[in-house]
């Protein structure tokens, strides 16, 4: 016999073999009944952690993510990571304590509907379904690659409900295949196009399209990009353009602005992928294949479908060219000087504090090639992505980025760290994000086998400076000030220092170089002055000039 906790937890336990989340009194049952399965839990500290980690730790390993909380103020302080995990489309279960089937009691809040309000669906079990309601609700994250909550009324946790029931394997979903009609005027629009581009998302990572996009850039000789959360998609090509959008390079934007043709595959054209519509020319054709409708009013075509069955038909019936890339000899990419620092000895900038780019490039040989790279929100998330070396698209971990977040890097850290043990989790941070998600500072020093915390620490909320201390607004709300974050990491058990020229990260070296496990904290001292390209496009979007001038 089993109780509905047990059961809960037995069906969860089929799916999943890592869980992170937070006790309390309304999950306390299913995580005594998990204990006696073969999934681990992952203690961390703030319910938004759980549900972070577990995002995270999806996006790293591909597989199921679980997170668990109590009812009330620890479902709601969960939220925001939830609503992060359905916009960016993460299979995940949050497996939660609610009210009492008798009715709510004075601290019950409708769960139900705050879920609903971030667009998760709630199933909520009972006594004589506890093990299929569960099965239905990961079936159907899986399918739909959303999360979804499943309730366990406090009143029923440890009622008995019976032999736990063999349930069938849930079965895999067929891909959509492509209207052949589609992908045939696809494919005639990249016949008479002079000047095509490939552009990939993580949708065609998530189809294994890696290969066959090559192989179809390569046949139609199409330079080709990727977004930041694609990074390292494509094998050897003829022109790889780098990343697209914000974070992309000068001559990137130029080959975008002289396309004649833009194949986007498994890429939501979000407004910083497509620099707030500018990326494209006036004359572009953009065709977008995806499992989503049309996400951006520049898209002229639009084919729903498997991107990579999509990439193989066109393959199929397209010939070989014979020519060079166009980029190779086009006049306008020729003289594209791309706007980076020169390089110096200390890194440092006027105002006596780092060059973030600078620094960032001087981290990427010294920190370890077989890395897990996790990124914080904030303005200094582009330097990351930009300078550090990452071999595949599930080695770039961007949890905040759909939901436009700070503050869930550690927690995401913690999850990336649990799915790739082997490799050395690399997280990025500012330290507005850093401070916002403190609690879970232990959990990452904790779970990780080998981890390095930068901290682009600018002692100011540098998003805020760069929008509104350049609008003349009061600096005082945009301040933090200086906190020691080496400091608070040995308060953890971590080792690190405060970096303030570029010999300081010597220190980083050696600990790579010596046992090198646990968590080191690099508190990287770093200069206002330096505004991100991807910056530089929200200020000229908003009519602003930008700005150099910090909150002080």
């Amino acid at each position: 016999m089993s109780n509905v906790s047990a059961q809960v937890a037995a069906v969860v336990a089929d799916h999943v073999t890592e869980i992170f989340g937070v006790m309390g009194n309304g999950n306390a049952y299913f995580l005594d009944a998990l204990a006696g399965t073969g999934t681990r839990f992952t203690a961390v500290r703030h319910e938004a952690g759980g549900v972070a980690a577990a995002d995270a730790y999806h996006r790293a390993s591909g597989r199921l993510a679980a997170a668990t909380a109590t009812y009330g103020p620890g479902f709601s302080n969960a939220i925001t990571p939830l609503a992060e995990a359905v916009r960016a489309r993460i299979p995940l279960v949050l497996i939660t304590g609610a009210a009492p089937t008798s009715g709510p009691r004075p601290w019950d809040v409708d769960q139900t509907a705050l879920a609903a309000a971030v667009g998760a669906p709630t199933i909520e079990v009972g006594v004589s379904s506890a093990a299929t309601e569960t099965r239905r609700a990961i079936e159907y994250a899986l399918a739909e690659r959303t999360p979804v909550v499943i309730a366990i009324p406090y009143d029923l946790a440890t009622v008995e409900a019976g032999e736990i029931p063999a349930l069938a394997a849930i079965p895999v979903p067929p891909p959509v295949v492509p209207t052949l009609s589609d992908l045939t005027r696809v494919a005639g629009l990249i016949r008479s196009a002079r000047r095509p581009v490939i552009l990939a998302g993580r949708g065609a990572w998530l189809a294994q399209a890696g290969p066959v996009l090559t192989r179809l850039a390569n046949a139609i000789k199409a330079p080709v990009a990727t977004t930041a959360c694609a990074r390292s998609l494509f094998g050897p090509v003829d022109d790889h353009l780098g990343m697209a959008g914000g974070f992309g390079t000068e001559r990137c934007a130029a080959a975008f602005a002289a396309a004649d043709l833009v194949l986007v595959f498994g890429a939501g054209l979000n407004q910083f992928t497509t620099r707030f519509g500018r990326l494209f020319g006036d004359q572009t054709t953009v065709i977008q294949i995806d499992l989503a409708a049309p996400t951006e009013p520049r898209v002229d075509l639009a084919v729903r479908g498997d991107v990579a069955l999509a990439a193989a038909e066109l393959i199929r019936q397209l010939p070989a060219r014979t020519s060079r890339v166009w980029t190779a000899d086009h006049p306008g990419l020729s003289t594209v000087r791309e706007s980076e620092p020169g390089p110096s000895a200390d890194g440092l900038m006027p105002d006596g504090r780092l060059d973030p780019r600078q620094l960032a490039r001087r981290l990427d040989p010294i920190l370890p090639a077989d890395r897990t790279v996790v990124t914080d929100g904030g303005h200094f998330l582009e330097w990351g992505p930009r300078y550090w070396r990452v071999a595949a698209p599930d080695r770039l971990i961007m949890v905040g980025t759909a939901y436009q977040t700070i503050g869930l890097g550690l927690s995401s850290a913690v999850g990336a760290a649990r799915a790739r043990p082997e490799s050395t989790l690399v997280l990025a941070s500012g330290d507005g994000g850093a401070l916002m998600a403190l609690a879970d500072l232990e959990s990452l020093a904790r779970a990780a086998r080998r981890a390095v915390m930068i901290i682009f620490n600018d002692g100011v909320y540098g998003a805020e400076v760069h929008q509104y201390g350049v609008r003349g607004l009061d600096p005082g709300p945009m301040q933090i000030g200086g906190v020691d974050f080496a400091g608070l990491g040995r308060a953890v058990g971590a080792a690190g220092r405060v970096v303030r020229t570029l010999d300081d990260l010597d220190d980083l070296t050696a600990w790579l170089a010596g046992s090198g496990s646990g968590l080191y904290v690099a508190d990287c001292r770093i200069s206002t002055t330096v505004v991100a390209p991807h910056m530089r496009e929200v200020q000229a979007q908003a009519g602003l000039r930008p700005s150099v001038k910090a909150a002080s």
